[in-house]
């Protein structure tokens, strides 16, 4: 009997000098926990459960180890909080009960943050954790308000790394993520078929992406009908594509941001045809059916392919014919990059290309 009361002691023991490092790591001591905002998690339990019993203003906190299943997030003001790569979500089983979210897991997703058109879900941050191996998306997240996505490593999801529509005000800072099936980071309006009953692009009021690596995906990070934002000093390489930017012909169009200070370099991944586009290798960014948007600052080299995409600025026909009008692309690095360092096929006159440090531009005199 005493020698089972000392285990449990010892067992004790190291559980609570994990948790206190954990909660030091936050700056917070132990007492917060008693006070009810933080819930901790260890792994075997239910992310959920802590979830659903948080209230707005809560933190989640997941301790190192992997997590099955996947969770759903509708308390405005909740913080998902993991302690570093080594907190891991990943695929459960709807068959031995770790499935976690039924709803979300049927979606393919990992974690499900979802608002309503009419009551968007406002204050959610997701930090410091991974999410692998999910069908769909890593984060999935839809109509939120000034959401917060930090320092999460997203790895091998079936699409994206990092999804959002409908949302605005959003900071997407100092995230990985590395081979997923489609977009690294992917910023819409929708994703349904263009032409569709949305309005167009919408304003995020100032969404920020920023600081992120996004290597070994289809495409680093996409812009999709939506304006107002910034994509800034992420580096993006490795891909078939690095950054697009995305419109259609609805009303407002996409447009009117900045992609500015990034490190876009040799993405030359292939990526075979998909849909109506053809095979993606070699693009660095590429703007299509956008409008007003400032191309700055950025350093793009070393993306090389066969790609009618290919190149280092580009300038792409759009799939419904609207043409890219009103953007600027000055003082960019761009070099070592093929057929062109800047392609501008279209040939538009309201298009203002200055002061760029390039070699090869098509048409000639773009450098």
């Amino acid at each position: 009997m005493p020698t089972r009361r000392v285990h449990h002691l010892a067992a004790a023991t190291a559980a609570a000098t994990t948790l206190t490092t954990v909660l030091a790591t936050l700056g917070a001591a132990p007492s917060a926990h008693a006070a009810g905002g933080l819930h901790v998690v260890q792994p075997g339990q239910s992310i959920q459960q802590a979830v659903d019993a948080a209230g707005p203003g809560d933190t989640v906190q997941l301790l190192p180890g992997t997590y099955r299943g996947s969770v759903r997030i509708t308390t405005a003001g909740l913080t998902l909080r993991g302690a570093g790569p080594n907190s891991v979500i990943t695929p459960g089983d709807a068959a031995d009960g770790t499935a976690g979210d039924t709803v979300c897991a049927a979606a393919g997703h990992g974690i499900c943050v979802v608002g309503t058109d009419r009551n968007p879900l406002g204050g959610v941050t997701v930090e410091d954790l991974a999410v692998a191996g999910f069908r769909k998306n890593g984060i999935d997240a839809t109509a939120t308000d000034g959401m917060t996505v930090r320092a999460a490593h997203l790895r091998g999801n079936g699409q994206h790394g990092i999804s959002q529509e409908k949302s605005t005000r959003a900071v997407i800072f100092g995230n990985e993520a590395t081979g997923n099936g489609q977009y690294g980071i992917f910023l819409a309006n929708i994703v349904d078929p263009e032409g569709d009953s949305s309005g167009g692009a919408i304003d995020t009021a100032g969404t920020v992406v920023s600081g992120n690596r996004l290597t070994d995906n289809r495409i680093g990070v996409a812009v999709r009908r939506l304006r107002n934002l910034n994509v800034e000093q992420n580096d993006v390489r490795g891909n078939c594509g690095g950054v697009f930017v995305v419109g259609d012909e609805t009303v407002p169009r996409a447009g009117r941001l900045s992609v500015a200070r990034n490190r876009v370099v040799a993405n030359n991944k292939y990526c075979p045809a998909a849909g109506r586009l053809p095979h993606i290798q070699g693009t660095g960014i590429l703007l299509t059916g956008a409008e007003e948007v400032s191309v700055t600052d950025n350093q793009v080299s070393d993306n090389v392919g066969d790609s009618p995409m290919s190149g280092g600025i580009v300038f792409f026909h759009s799939l419904v014919g609207v043409d890219n009008t009103r953007n600027s692309v000055v003082t960019n690095h761009a070099v070592g990059n093929s057929p062109a360092d800047l392609v501008d096929r279209e040939g538009d006159s309201t298009n203002l290309f200055d002061r760029n440090h390039c070699a090869i531009s098509e048409p000639a005199g773009r450098c």
